[in-house]
């Protein structure tokens, strides 16, 4: 596992009211719980996701905002976690993957992920399912040629793209049967 000197930081556990020298107090909502957290400003949302709230499932690909491993939901909008510094959303809703579905419960495009065969090693899984989640919302055309530009800053290093596209047809059809997909 990557970490930065910034995440082992992180994870020190101050003493009740003694944060360590330069660490600050912040107050995350994530996946619709408040925690308060003490984190070097420096912090990223990534490495404060995993490393101090043991959200693991956001994973750190390439730390560059290239790749789309991270990617979570900021006020419902797609964001690199790895871009943000943590204390820069204070006050907004963060959602991970965590917080998507639940065991005997998944979030349709998870389903569908799983159907359509959508993941190889899995790990650009959670990115690419966030990101997929918030394509959604977001203006998108029907052809696939328009989802893949959509979710062009997810990467997959296995090649599983013709399954997530596919995946997130699915889920477009089957949220508005009149969208058809199209190639």
């Amino acid at each position: 596992m990557l970490t930065s000197p910034l995440a082992e930081a992180a994870e020190v556990k101050p003493a009740a009211g003694n944060p360590p020298e330069g660490f600050m107090e912040v107050n995350l909502t994530v996946n619709g719980k408040k925690h308060t957290v003490q984190i070097d400003p420096r912090s990223t949302l990534l490495d404060t996701l995993r490393e101090t709230l043991h959200l693991t499932g956001t994973k750190k690909g390439c730390d560059h905002g290239q790749c789309g491993a991270c990617t979570v939901h900021v006020n419902g909008e797609r964001a690199n976690a790895c871009l943000c510094l943590a204390l820069s959303v204070e006050g907004d809703q963060i959602s991970t993957i965590e917080g998507l579905g639940e065991p005997g419960r998944l979030h349709p495009m998870q389903a569908a992920f799983l159907s359509c065969d959508g993941y190889q090693c899995g790990y650009c899984t959670s990115g690419q399912i966030m990101s997929a989640v918030a394509l959604m919302k977001e203006s998108c055309g029907p052809a696939d040629a328009d989802v893949k530009e959509a979710m062009s800053g997810n990467i997959c290093r296995c090649g599983a793209y013709p399954n997530i596209v596919e995946a997130i047809q699915k889920t477009r059809q089957h949220a508005d049967p009149a969208r058809a997909p199209s190639a």
